[in-house]
């Protein structure tokens, strides 16, 4: 008897369990599973050569261009072949530390550390990456790498130097296509600002920005601030700063290459760079607000003349337009006349 009790008590609670899991699968909405990201079905891994050009040129970006202390070049590059759950950096998302001390002082070890942890913990990184420096805003440096289907995407970010926390890079650029690898890829690239530093210039001095702000790409007229080294209001969009071109190659033996020594031969300009057009981005004049009115110089009785007058701020470059007159005169009658 006791035992048929048991029985029909385990029983109604199941039941009630079964009741009460279906009146809740009726009121709430189940977790949506992804389907926008393609599955690589890629059966073999497949090797790429990457080259990174620098296009930073005076023509294409005449505003404050650092021809000193230091010059206008690249940091090495630094690159992880990952799968679609991870993320290097992303735009309109925060930078982590590791991104931060990169873009700001050009130190890669938390960056690593960051990219290690990551592989450790969801297994979601295959390989790193790294090009040695270009000591010039124009150069190559060039890598290759593998991946698989598995970690059939690419990241990458390369530090703009000098600058306060710009950089250029790729987010999860993904090289396979259904079940089989992209034979080339070509992407032009644009700067970004990693948040974390508040500086308007290319030279500016270390000012933290607090709290910080999210990754954001800088166009010619964000940040709308005359200040801003890459401010052109004249410009419905930056050229192209740099690019990186993607190609697969036959499979060798090395598939990663060790960090470089940056050399003086990166600044030659080789390859895809002859390919592109010289960009000549015009720069206007500007000049300062006027100073005020000078002291009436005349003679007693007769009118006189008062001036005022201002300075450039920026010179014109590559047809931009010419500066305004500096100094303007206009008639006045002496003060305090004797």
């Amino acid at each position: 008897m006791d035992t048929t009790k048991n029985i029909l008590t385990v029983c109604e609670t199941l039941y009630h369990l079964i009741i009460l899991i279906v009146t809740l699968g009726q009121g709430c909405n189940s977790m949506p599973v992804p389907t926008d990201i393609p599955m690589c079905t890629a059966s073999e891994t497949a090797q790429y050569s990457l080259t990174f050009t620098g296009k930073w040129t005076q023509a294409a970006f005449p505003k404050q261009y650092p021809v000193y202390r230091p010059p206008a070049q690249w940091s090495n590059l630094i690159g992880v072949t990952h799968s679609s759950d991870y993320h290097m950096w992303q735009r309109n998302e925060f930078a982590s530390n590791g991104v931060r001390d990169f873009a700001e002082k050009g130190e890669a070890w938390t960056l690593m550390k960051e990219v290690e942890a990551a592989g450790e913990r969801i297994q979601s990184v295959y390989g790193i990456l790294s090009a040695p420096a270009v000591v010039g805003g124009t150069g190559q440096m060039n890598t290759q790498f593998e991946v698989f289907a598995r970690h059939s995407y690419l990241s990458f970010i390369v530090r703009i130097v000098p600058s306060p926390d710009w950089f250029v890079g790729v987010d999860s650029i993904d090289l396979c296509d259904g079940d089989r690898w992209k034979d080339n890829v070509s992407l032009e690239l644009f700067p970004y600002d990693a948040g974390t530093d508040s500086g308007f210039t290319f030279s500016s001095p270390n000012f933290e920005t607090i709290p910080q702000d999210k990754v954001t790409q800088i166009t010619a007229s964000f940040p709308s601030h005359p200040a801003n080294s890459f401010y052109y209001p004249r410009l419905k969009h930056l050229p192209p700063i740099a690019k990186v071109t993607l190609t697969r190659v036959k499979k060798t033996n090395q598939i990663i290459s060790l960090p470089a020594e940056p050399t003086q031969s990166n600044q030659l300009p080789t390859g895809n760079e002859i390919e592109d057009k010289l960009i000549n981005t015009p720069l206007d004049c500007e000049v300062s607000v006027w100073s005020p009115w000078g002291l009436c110089k005349g003679k007693c009785g007769e009118s006189g003349v008062r001036h005022r007058t201002r300075y450039v701020l920026m010179h014109p470059a590559n047809n931009g337009a010419a500066c305004p007159l500096l100094e303007e005169e206009r008639k006045c009658f002496p003060d305090n006349c004797l």
